[in-house]
């Protein structure tokens, strides 16, 4: 008995219509219900981002500030702040030791601020030991002092006391005559590495680019030197570390005596960051302790 031959199997043009239908009522019921919440979480990781990124910049800045040389703070203007931040500090020996002093060069070596000078010893440890070519600065109580030099010198050596009751460490310094200090002979040192700082805003007018983005960046600028010459303008941030772009606005203000005595300064930072339209802005505030 002969078979019949299989009629090819397919779709009929009523299958493929109802299939076509059924698609379109899914793809617009994920547009209209998942499109809105796939945005909503798209923008949400953008503000966290933007927020962490002005998070970490402000922060650096902060911890800088609060770390600074006592008195070091200038501000030239509201987009821009200049400081010098501290590597460590230490207490110094002001007198003799009158109990385990010998004859030299086993005696004790008191800061002598009546002349030039070049070794004294340090009573207490550093938290990071200081390095040849950083900077001493003791008693910094005018902004200029640090910068011009008068209450700075170069370490070209750091050693033990020929006596350990003399005291943890004995520096060689570029010959200087240093100021007075206060009562707790405190000392800072300032890394050669970094020298001043500048945290610079730059392009930042408050107005967005043609895809929704701040014009402008943070910067910080180190290793520049010491400039006696109270700044005047901003530098220019091309040469710097960029901390934050797509900066829309920032403002920086520093009031060096915010209670009833200039031993209590205080630095306003803030910043906002705009990127795709979405923006967050962040104001965070740093205590600044002004006592050398």
């Amino acid at each position: 008995m002969s078979r019949l031959p299989r009629r090819p199997r397919g779709f009929t043009l009523i299958e493929l219509i109802m299939v076509i239908v059924i698609g379109s009522v899914l793809a617009a019921t994920l547009a209209v219900f998942l499109r809105p919440a796939f945005d909503s979480w798209i923008a949400l990781r953008n503000r966290s981002e933007l927020s962490h990124q002005a998070s970490s910049a402000l922060r650096r800045m902060r911890d800088e500030v609060r770390l600074a040389v006592p008195n070091s703070i200038r501000s030239p203007g509201s987009q821009c702040i200049e400081l010098v931040p501290t590597l460590t500090g230490a207490r110094l020996r002001r007198g003799p030791d009158t109990v385990n002093d010998g004859t030299a060069p086993n005696a004790s070596l008191p800061l002598d601020t009546s002349a030039a000078t070049t070794q004294f010893d340090v009573l207490t440890s550093f938290s990071a030991t200081p390095s040849v070519g950083d900077h001493v600065v003791i008693d910094n109580q005018n902004p200029g002092d640090i910068y011009s030099g008068t209450n700075r010198a170069a370490i070209s050596a750091v050693a033990a006391p020929p006596n350990a009751a003399f005291g943890k460490h004995r520096l060689t310094v570029a010959s200087t005559q240093f100021p007075a200090g206060y009562d707790g002979h405190r000392m800072v040192v300032v890394s050669n590495s970094q020298q001043a700082v500048f945290y610079v805003c730059e392009g930042a007018d408050g107005t967005l680019d043609s895809s929704g983005n701040g014009k402008g960046v943070l910067a910080r600028l180190s290793r520049y030197g010491f400039n006696s010459a109270y700044p005047t303008a901003c530098p220019s941030a091309a040469s710097g570390e960029v901390l934050a772009s797509s900066v829309k606005s920032c403002r920086f203000i520093y009031d060096p005596a915010q209670g009833a005595t200039q031993q209590s300064g205080f630095v306003s930072m803030q910043v906002e960051i705009t990127r795709n339209s979405e923006s967050a802005s962040l104001v965070v505030g740093a205590h600044v302790a002004n006592v050398p």
